[in-house]
């Protein structure tokens, strides 16, 4: 059987957030999701990825050339020729995005032709999936992240970000968190690299109960991501940063949990190579952001640990396609039994106020 790509078409929406957000370093009032759909003998496969609209046009520049006309089927090798075709732009950053957002597209294209979810493509390694709500934004007001966790009840564990100030500033704000979680919720912090290792070490010393402490210091301090997993209770995770193995074979030996997205380190296929990694030296990982695209592939990781709930993307996934799902008992996802591939289809009519940049390029 096979079945040759005949389209690659991309559409890039600018999002506005529901009120300014920030972490310990950044501020934003907007998210650009890039949508792509694949097309091969009558069926097609819907990826997407958080990135800028420029990853848009590398798809339509310098992928498609090397994605038209071969076998849907063949993703592994697609995937690798698009690694091949960036070398020159640079496979990390928004090449990495690019590439990303074409492979998932590729994968649901694959499990859409065969008529069967993405999860039974790859094979199913659990029936749910847990996540854990993730936002916390420090330009929230104490009431609003109150209001947040109790909307998220459902969900034994959350994520706000620190880092957006004093330390004591910090700790008050994670005051307000465990309060408002009880006894019985997790909670979990998020520095975005805010702090060096010496203050990470000292702060966390300070908190309450705490489970997950991600990126204390930045990503690219494997030095200091080391000190800091030696040195606190809470786990320390990294890896949102990946865009190739390498990254995450660099850092697998400084963290206590491998984040990935896939979104960002090469779509579904590359995912999976991390995972794999990770298992080999006894790590579990944990999906990045964007719910809604991991879900078939965390159903098929058997070292999977749980999915991050992002507010943003929640929203936005729920704003732009059908089908997706929402947390059920005890915080988990479960697809739609029917599904095929990964379920969703993008609503049109609702993406377009948002639409900033297209493209299209056929075989």
């Amino acid at each position: 059987m096979s079945a040759e790509v005949r389209s690659l078409e991309w559409s890039a929406y600018r999002i506005p957030t529901d009120a300014p957000e920030a972490d310990g370093t950044l501020e934003w009032d907007a998210t650009t999701v890039v949508v792509v759909h694949a097309s091969a003998a009558g069926a097609t496969g819907l990826g997407w990825t958080y990135a800028p609209a420029a990853a848009g046009h590398l798809v339509g520049e310098l992928l498609a050339p090397h994605v038209l006309g071969r076998d849907a089927f063949d993703v592994p090798a697609a995937n690798a020729a698009m690694a091949r075709a960036v070398r020159n732009a640079g496979r990390p950053g928004v090449a990495a995005t690019a590439i990303s957002a074409v492979d998932v597209a590729l994968w649901d294209l694959k499990a859409r032709l065969l008529g069967v979810s993405l999860a039974v493509l790859l094979g199913r390694a659990r029936d749910a999936v847990p996540v854990y709500a993730s936002g916390g934004f420090v330009t929230w007001s104490d009431d609003r992240l109150r209001a947040w966790l109790d909307e998220h009840a459902g969900i034994p564990r959350a994520k706000i970000k620190i880092g957006g100030g004093p330390e004591d500033a910090d700790l008050r704000r994670i005051g307000v968190a465990r309060d408002a979680l009880g006894p019985d919720r997790e909670l979990y912090v998020d520095a975005n690299g805010a702090y060096t290792a010496k203050q990470a070490i000292r702060f966390a010393a300070a908190f309450p109960d705490v489970r997950w402490f991600e990126e204390p210091v930045s990503s690219d301090d494997l030095d200091g991501l080391r000190r800091v997993r030696d040195a606190v209770r809470p786990d320390v995770a990294a890896g949102e940063y990946g865009y190739d193995l390498r990254y995450f074979a660099r850092l697998a030996p400084v963290v206590d949990c491998l984040q990935a997205d896939a979104s960002r380190c090469g779509g579904i296929t590359e995912w999976q190579r991390v995972a794999a990694l990770a298992a080999s030296v006894g790590l579990e990982v944990s999906g990045h952001c964007a719910p809604a695209l991991h879900l078939g592939a965390a159903l098929a990781t058997t070292n999977l640990r749980h999915l991050e709930y992002f507010h943003d993307h929640v929203r936005i996934e729920a704003l732009l396609f059908d089908g997706v799902a929402t947390p059920g008992p005890g915080g988990v996802l479960r697809p739609a039994g029917d599904a095929v591939g990964h379920g969703l289809v993008l609503r049109p009519q609702d993406a377009r106020p948002y639409l900033v940049a297209t493209g299209y390029a056929d075989h």
